[in-house]
This record gives structure tokens, C-alpha cells and sequence, in this order.
């Protein structure tokens, strides 16, 4: 698949209704010219989702995301771009038309089409072998039956069966005109010296591991004859499309349930995941049984920042299992833990209750993290041994510093402390010890960050903004050029004589003028572009831009200023008439104006007063004095101005 060209772009945003979209996944109903309902992001009895049919957007104002309908899928569906706008084209049944790309790019993807290719027919050949085949249902299916999966939850995973015989998949792949070169890249077959193909996975059950957007990157396979000298279960091997430290089995499943009870449970196997899912709690991803890494902690940050591990009684498991989760922390998620009892697994401990009882369990055994740790480490730093009791406090200290919020690094401290018989400031020594030591190290390797400040990667706060609340002023000047910058207006110019022009014309040549910019970055960025295309083109962007960008912040922003959640009531019944801003446009876009400067005036005001305290040659403190004064003057001006704007 090459770029979606421009064009078929505007085909399907014109063509997609916002409300048939979001109405798929949340019942809205009809509040004025707006629908309302529910939350698909958060648990809430009160709806706060209003979907505005005559703008294109969305707006949460219990998650805050908001924008268009594509940045409503790539929310909830967890799609790209591309991927959301593809969803879209199919539901309007829109060609979607591609742009040229160069040989290069064309081989690589083809290359990457035609292993997702291969993986979808082993996908469908595994299927069939299980469902139809006798030998498949007698082996494969009787094996999931046993373990006490229903057919719904086989297909729901779309489990299967590879047939006994060491080149089957091989030979049907081929016959169905599929390469050989592809069967071998993607870790379906071996190649065998003597040139001939030998499948990877014959006679094993089948476990499909998706991407988040649904597509087979690659397979689990486990042997089911008791005889076989082979490893109990088998992956496939690391390719251009499977990397198993970037994929976490069952996601695609549970990223809805995730994103709706704004919580993973983190498990290790397959038959976990699968388990819990029947049994009831859908937000339950595994690592595969590997440590964590990186890339995965960060898909599931796109997701939710609160993480539950459920660890069986192996204690040397749990020990392991540590430094992993030491990343959890350091990436600023919150982290608990749930205990189960000794010889249980989240599997068998699914399969052992209903419904009802599972929840009930999980909830009350549920601990903090550090917590369990402390508890699980002081079993053996209990003992009298002077050495391994000081292993197992600095242990916990590493733990703790690792959290990139003070506050919680603070009471986490205080509690371990407890927990642990320390006095508290031998454990703060400790902490800043390690913390010292390891921001040493981070700034030799990136001089430019300190790894304490924000752990959230770039990528990540575009997809799950965290930006501050802007001020007022600068969200009421936003405001005015998304809503109203078309909008014809008059001023006075410095010629004392009547001008008229468009909001947005005023605000930009203006702003341009005296080199002022918005302190908030999506803010800047808005206004950023639209200054560009107006000083390129003279064309004012409109909203819909915005609401489309292909950048969700930007998107999520321009929905939030373009949606009203309270309007005004209806006074004319009893005499009272309140003015509309669009009554009153000329001296709300002037006064939103005036006070915007003033604001940034303010701000160079403080910047001079520091920059003076610093100063101690008199020269220097004449000159910066004197423009401390002009800017005073030109904020004074300002205030008088906006009195008789007022």
C-alpha cells in the first residue's frame, strides 16, 4: 500500500457522517443540533461525549480527546492514519487511490505485503485444518476443549491446528501459488540443505499473535504429542514484520476493554490471556513469557497507565520478573500487583470460578507494587544475615527511584521504610545515591535530558497529550481564529480610519508584526500554520483543517475550541436579550486581541525584572531599565485601550 493520495482523502472525509461512525461503538442520542452519550474512553454514569454532526467532531470531556472521525477511530480502534481513513473508505465503499512512491519504497512494501500475505493463508489453513479436518478435530480442537475453551473463544482468537506431516503447510501454501521465499522470511518453513522446505510448526496447536491494528505478524506453536523430543512451545523467529519485544499477545483483543477500564492486567502465557478472557476480564494482555521491554511498556502506555501483574506462587519467577518492571515504573505507569495462591496460575485460577467471582478476586487481593515487592523480598531479608537484609533495602531504593514523580517516590519511601524496619533519611541517603549516580550516567550519554524529568517519549505525548491548561487569553484568541476567523470584522487603524477585513486577516498580520507567539504548543502550532499559509497564499485555513489534521493533539485541540458544552439559555421569553459573540465580533476579536498582547507584555515584563536583578554594571542596567520602561508604557497603553474596549 502506497500514500492515500490527497484527493481520495477528501473523498472520504466528506463522505464519512461522524455520527454513523461513533454511533458503531457508543449509543448517542440527539440533544439539539448535537448527540451525547457515554464515554467510550472512561467509565462514567454521566455522559460527557458529545459528538456535533454540523462541525465533524467529537468532543470527551472526561478524557479530554476530541477531533474528527478519523482521530475518533485511531482513539478507540487504535488505528494509524492511514489505517483509520482505510477503515473509513471501506465503510463508504470509496476507491482508495494511491500516490506514486519510489522502486525502493515499492519493494519494501510489497515485500512486507506478501509476508502478511503468507501469515493470513496459514492463518485460514490452520482454521480449516482444526474445524474440518478429522484428524485436526480429533487432536487440535479436543486439546482446546480440554482445556476448557468454548468455540466462541477459539474463534475469537482465531486459534487452530497445524496438521501432522513435515511439509503440509509447505505444499499447500505453494499449490495455492504462494512463494517459497516468504514461507522461509516469515518463519513458517525451514529451508532445508538440501533445498527442499520442512514446516516449523506440524502437529502443534496454534496460537496467532495480531498487531494492534489486527494483522498476523507471526505464531506461538505448542506440541501436543507427549512423546515429542521438541520444545514445548515454539515462536516464530524475529522478521521484517515480527519483532517479539514490540508485540504483546492478545492487545488487539483487549485494547477496547483497556482503554474503557483504564487498566491492563499483565499475565505471562497465551492460555492466560485466553483463560481470563472467557472467564470474563477482557483487559488482559501477555509478554510472552519474556521480560519486558521498552516498546512494550509504551504500547501499553498508548492505552493506560495503570498496570496489574498477576504472578503465580513461584517465588523465583517473582524475583525474576523484578527488573522488568523496574522499566513500568521508570516510564511513570502505576503499578499493583495480585498475589494468587500457591499452584495456581491466572489460567487455572480463571477456569476454577464464574464470572462474579473472578472480579471479586482480583479486587480484593490487589496490592501495590512496591508493596508486594517489599513483602516478597523481606521472606528472606528477614533473616539474621546483615548482608542480604542491605540487598534486599537497596533492591526496593532502585525500585523507588526509578518513579519519575517526587510525591510518589516520597511515600513510597515513607511506607518501605516501615515495611522494612529502616529509618527513613538512611533510605533517602540511598535513594539520591542511586539517583545521582544514574543521572550522571544519562547525561554523559544524552547531556540534553535528564531521565527523571518527563520518561514519556515524544511519540507517546502525541498520541496521549498531557499538555497543561492554556491560559484563557490564549485559548480565547485560538478560539476566535478556528471559530470566527472568516468572519468579516471593522477596526480603526493607526490612519484613525475604519478598516474591514477578515478576524483571522487582523490576528495574523498583527501577531507576525510584533513577533509574538502562543506559550501553549498546540496553540502555537495552530496558529504557527495558519500564519504560514496565510503569508504564502493569503487563504485563511478553516477549521475543518484542524479537525482533520493528521496530527491528533492538533486535532484534539481544535474540537475542544470549537465545541460548547454549556450554551446559554433562552432569556428573550422574559425581555432579557444577551448579546452572541457573534453580535459583538468586532469588540470581542479587538478586546481577545488586546488582551493576548498584554498577556505576552506581561510575561517580557518579568523576563526584564530577572534580567535586571542579575545586572551590575551600570551601563548595562541604564539600557535594560530603559526598555523595561517602553514595555511598561506600551502594557499601560494596552490597559487603557481595553477600558475602552470593555
Amino acid at each position: 500500500m502506497g500514500l492515500i493520495s490527497p484527493a481520495t482523502v477528501d473523498r472520504i472525509l466528506d463522505a464519512a457522517r461522524i455520527e454513523e461512525v461513533v454511533g458503531e461503538f457508543v449509543t448517542l442520542k440527539r440533544s439539539g443540533g448535537s448527540f451525547r452519550g457515554l464515554s467510550p474512553f472512561t467509565q462514567e454514569k454521566t455522559p460527557s461525549f458529545y459528538v456535533v454532526p454540523s462541525k465533524g467532531i467529537f468532543k470527551c470531556f472526561s478524557s479530554g480527546k476530541g477531533g474528527s472521525v478519523v482521530t475518533f477511530l485511531m482513539e478507540h480502534e487504535q488505528l494509524s492514519y492511514p489505517d483509520a481513513l482505510r477503515w473509513l473508505a471501506k465503510k463508504y465503499q470509496i476507491e482508495v487511490e494511491e500516490e506514486e512512491t519510489s522502486p525502493e519504497q515499492d519493494a519494501v512494501r510489497d515485500r512486507r505485503e506478501s509476508m502478511f500475505a503468507v501469515n493470513a493463508f496459514a492463518l485460514k489453513q490452520f482454521s480449516e485444518w482444526m474445524w474440518n479436518e478429522e484428524h485436526g478435530r480429533a487432536v487440535g480442537l479436543a486439546y482446546f476443549r480440554e482445556r476448557g475453551f468454548t468455540d466462541e473463544i477459539l474463534r475469537k482468537f482465531e486459534l487452530g491446528y497445524h496438521l501432522e506431516g513435515r511439509d503440509t503447510l509447505a505444499q499447500a501454501a505453494k499449490k495455492a501459488g504462494y512463494q517459497e521465499e516468504f514461507l522461509e522470511s516469515t518463519g513458517l518453513c525451514i529451508k532445508r540443505e538440501t533445498g527442499g522446505l520442512v514446516d516449523r510448526f506440524w502437529g502443534r496447536a496454534m496460537f496467532p499473535i495480531h498487531s494492534l491494528s489486527g494483522r498476523v505478524v507471526g505464531f506461538g506453536g505448542r506440541v501436543l504429542r507427549s512423546d515429542a523430543k521438541t520444545a514445548k512451545y515454539l515462536n516464530s523467529p524475529e522478521s521484517e514484520i515480527y519483532h517479539k519485544s514490540q508485540v504483546l499477545y492478545g492487545l488487539f483483543q483487549a485494547k477496547q476493554a483497556i482503554s474503557r477500564a483504564n487498566k491492563v492486567y499483565l499475565v505471562e502465557g497465551y492460555t492466560d490471556v485466553i483463560s481470563m478472557h472467557q472467564a470474563g476480564v477482557h483487559n488482559v494482555v501477555s509478554s510472552s513469557g519474556t521480560a519486558l521491554t521498552l516498546e512494550q511498556i509504551r504500547l501499553v502506555k498508548r492505552l493506560t497507565e495503570h498496570v496489574t501483574l498477576l504472578y503465580d506462587g513461584d517465588k523465583a519467577g517473582i524475583r525474576a520478573s523484578f527488573r522488568g518492571i523496574d522499566l513500568l515504573l521508570e516510564e511513570g505507569l502505576y503499578v499493583r500487583a495480585v498475589p494468587l495462591p500457591a499452584g495456581e496460575d491466572p489460567d487455572s485460577l480463571a477456569r476454577s470460578m464464574d464470572a462474579e467471582a473472578l472480579a471479586a478476586y482480583l479486587s480484593e487481593h490487589e496490592v501495590d507494587f512496591m508493596q508486594f515487592k517489599v513483602e516478597a523480598l523481606t521472606e528472606e531479608g528477614q533473616a539474621q544475615d546483615p548482608i542480604r537484609r542491605a540487598e534486599v533495602v537497596r533492591d526496593v531504593v532502585q525500585s523507588v527511584a526509578k518513579i519519575p514523580n517526587a510525591i510518589l517516590r516520597e511515600v513510597y519511601l515513607r511506607d518501605s521504610a516501615q515495611r522494612l524496619g529502616i529509618e527513613e533519611r538512611s533510605l533517602y541517603a540511598e535513594m539520591e545515591r542511586i539517583r545521582g549516580s544514574e543521572l550522571k550516567n544519562a547525561s554523559q550519554r544524552r547531556p540534553d535530558r535528564d531521565p527523571y524529568e518527563d520518561p514519556t517519549p515524544p511519540e507517546m505525548q502525541v498520541q496521549r497529550p498531557q499538555a497543561p491548561r492554556p491560559l484563557a487569553v490564549e485559548e480565547s484568541l485560538i478560539r476566535v481564529l478556528l471559530q470566527h476567523g472568516s468572519d468579516r470584522i471593522t477596526w480603526l487603524g493607526p490612519d484613525g480610519r475604519e478598516h474591514e477585513d477578515a478576524a483571522a486577516a487582523l490576528i495574523l498580520d498583527d501577531l507576525s508584526a510584533d513577533e509574538l507567539a502562543f506559550g501553549h504548543d498546540a496553540y502555537q502550532r495552530i496558529y504557527a500554520e495558519m500564519l504560514r499559509i496565510w503569508s504564502a497564499e493569503e487563504r485563511i485555513l478553516g477549521p475543518e483543517h484542524f479537525v482533520r489534521h493528521v496530527d491528533p493533539e492538533m486535532a484534539a485541540t481544535a474540537a475542544e475550541c470549537l465545541t460548547e458544552r454549556h450554551q446559554l439559555a433562552d432569556w428573550s421569553r422574559k425581555s432579557i436579550y444577551i448579546g452572541s459573540v457573534e453580535d459583538q465580533l468586532s469588540n470581542h476579536v479587538h478586546e481577545c486581541l488586546l488582551r493576548f498582547k498584554e498577556h505576552r507584555l506581561e510575561d517580557r515584563i518579568r523576563e526584564a525584572v530577572a534580567e535586571l536583578a542579575q545586572l551590575t554594571e551600570p551601563e548595562a542596567r541604564e539600557v535594560k531599565l530603559a526598555e523595561f520602561m517602553r514595555i511598561q508604557t506600551l502594557r499601560n497603553a494596552l490597559r487603557a485601550e481595553l477600558q475602552r474596549v470593555v
